[in-house]
């Protein structure tokens, strides 16, 4: 049975820190999550996984006198799982630390960029901001036919008659297919609960419009409650926390980090040049 994806009890949605407000001084780490969501995070392009993330998240809400951590957010999505790990960390770290937390959106916060920002209690996104893309998407390609013209033979081996399922050297199987639409349905529900849990009441229209997978700009995403309104990280700091110092929290870089130079070997940078060339294509459905 199909559910509801905007009644879910009420507990799922944290009540706002009384410290979102107020005046004098202090400081608001800010911490950068900008780049694909993935496993790892050596190699040339930037990559946010629970590791590569773990020690800004630490040092910005463990900052003395801060007043909120301000989570600065440019990210095109990517793993769901790392995605659904960073969140949860963000949160535990807020509800440990009792630090509310507000979510800048910049170019996009789409797909598991905007799980990200969910773990906020507060999400703002500029006029020109692309987000959303609630919703799960895998792709790739077929070769059976360009092998089978270069008379190269498919030779593969396996215990277990599911264990080689949507190989693409194989003809594409329906039930292969239906499979994967079931894993995406369950991911894809996961990230819906998610958003509502997260959001709540603010989200003003109808559930499946909003979880189709479509992106929006900033202020349609503010009408929509995807997003609690439109404005800058200066814009909402400086008017929310008067006299308080945006302070950035980045991770340390070894030297090889710093040179652009993978730490653990070629074969890394290798895997960093394919994953590069996947990024610019997950940024590019976004126009960026």
């Amino acid at each position: 049975m199909a559910k509801n994806p905007l009644t879910l009890p009420k507990p799922l949605v944290d009540k706002l820190p009384v410290r979102l407000g107020g005046s004098g001084d202090g400081v608001v780490p800010v911490v950068r999550l900008h780049g694909m969501i993935a496993p790892g995070g050596a190699g040339f392009s930037r990559v946010l996984s629970a590791e590569s993330v773990e020690e800004p998240l630490r040092r910005a809400f463990t900052t003395r006198g801060a007043k909120a951590v301000a989570l600065l957010i440019n990210s095109p999505g990517g793993s769901p799982t790392q995605s659904e790990y960073i969140a949860s960390r963000i949160r535990q770290l807020a509800t440990e630390h009792e630090v509310p937390v507000i979510a800048f959106c910049e170019d996009v916060a789409a797909s598991g960029g905007y799980w990200l920002a969910c773990a906020a209690d507060e999400i703002y996104a500029t006029a020109t901001s692309v987000v959303g893309s609630i919703g799960v998407i895998s792709a790739g390609f077929g070769f059976s036919e360009l092998i089978e013209r270069l008379g190269i033979e498919r030779r593969l081996h396996s215990a277990g008659e599911s264990k080689a399922r949507l190989d693409p050297f194989f003809v594409e199987k329906s039930e292969d297919v239906e499979w994967l639409n079931t894993i995406q349905e369950g991911i894809h529900d996961e990230f819906r609960d998610w958003v509502v849990g997260r959001r709540g009441e603010k989200l003003k229209a109808a559930g499946a419009n909003l979880f189709d997978g479509d992106v929006w700009l900033g202020r349609r995403a503010a009408e929509l409650g995807i997003v609690d309104g439109v404005g800058t990280l200066r814009e909402v700091v400086e008017k929310r926390f008067p006299g308080a110092k945006l302070e950035m929290t980045e991770a340390r870089r070894s030297l090889f980090a710093k040179l652009g130079l993978p730490a653990a070997g070629w074969d890394e940078a290798a895997a960093a040049i394919v994953g590069a060339a996947s990024a610019r294509v997950a940024w590019s459905r976004y126009g960026r």
